[in-house]
């Protein structure tokens, strides 16, 4: 199972207790996922049935906000214009006004327009109708990528409309979410892990924030220690190249001018790193009599390597 799919599945548990927000839960889904045809006096509703998570969300809120039992009718199939197909819900002509008129898309003075994707700013007035906006737009169009992979939260909308209804519903919650057209649709999208984090926790998924907050802090750890081992890595490859060039110049300095040519600070330096090839420079100072610290020793060894360059000059 994905990890959208557990939050989605989370989701489905939260239908809001106030029927406010159960009214702005069952705007958002017939904005993203129905289509209302209106002949005269006969009003019919259609839902898309292709996402499971938005027909049982749907079903549910119908029940508690309207007190209405409704199934789909499998065999009455509506092809919109935009190419989706839909199946007509179970109601009847007064049912169906009561809802379009709950939802601010029907009445005496205002013609239907549930058809335009966005939800009346008259059902988002209360916070908590903010978050079943967002939670029921997840349902029906979000989706979050396998947070073991990367951090990039998405919302599918079919207009710009949409998309900026959504970005500033986000905004209300200091979420700044950008959006990128994607051939004829406008994605709403989240890329760090921190916002992913907020939004999990507006949309009340709150075991599957848990899950995410794990996964994203043993990866951090992973990463933190793989920083550092590829640090240490480097440090010490780094003393490893150096050590060996340094042995290199003092050998060459034996062949062709003697060490025992050198100043006594020098030789004792020389001897020291041929004894202790893999020694740091801290630690090469311990060996020399009186000891010597880090930026004497690093002196010294470059005193070598300077003879050794005028011997090869």
């Amino acid at each position: 199972m994905s990890f959208s799919t557990k939050v989605k599945e989370e989701l489905l548990s939260h239908s809001g207790k106030a029927r406010h927000c159960q009214i702005a839960a069952c705007a958002t889904i017939l904005k993203k996922e129905g289509y209302v045809s209106i002949d005269g006096n006969d009003i019919n509703i259609y839902l898309q049935t292709d996402n499971v998570f938005s027909v049982r969300k749907c079903f549910t809120i119908l029940q508690k906000a309207f007190n209405i039992e409704t199934d789909i009718l499998e065999n009455d199939v509506f092809k919109c214009e935009n190419g989706r197909t839909y199946k007509k819900l179970k109601l009847d002509t007064k049912e169906a006004k009561n809802i379009l008129m709950a939802l601010k898309e029907l009445g005496e003075d205002k013609a239907p327009d549930i058809n335009d994707g966005v939800v009346s700013p008259l059902l988002l007035r209360n916070q908590c109708c903010k978050r079943a906006f967002i939670r029921n737009m997840f349902i029906c169009v979000g989706s979050i990528s396998d947070p073991k992979k990367s951090y990039h939260a998405e919302f599918v909308c079919d207009s710009k409309e949409e998309s900026d209804q959504l970005i500033e519903i986000l905004a209300d919650f200091d979420l700044e979410a950008k959006t990128i057209r994607r051939k004829k649709y406008f994605v709403v999208y989240l890329k760090e892990g921190e916002e992913i984090v907020d939004l999990l926790n507006i949309m009340e998924a709150h075991v599957c924030l848990m899950e995410f907050e794990n996964l994203r802090i043993y990866k951090d750890m992973r990463n933190s220690v793989n920083r550092r081992v590829n640090c240490e890595t480097a440090n010490i490859a780094k003393t490893a190249t150096a050590a060996a060039r340094q042995i290199e110049d003092i050998k060459y300095i034996e062949e062709h001018y003697g060490l025992n040519k050198l100043s006594d600070g020098l030789l004792d330096m020389a001897n020291a790193r041929l004894t202790y090839p893999d020694a740091s420079l801290q630690e090469l100072g311990t060996y020399l009599t009186p000891p010597v610290g880090k930026s004497g020793v690093n002196h010294r060894l470059r005193k070598l390597s300077e003879i050794a360059d005028k011997l090869r000059g």
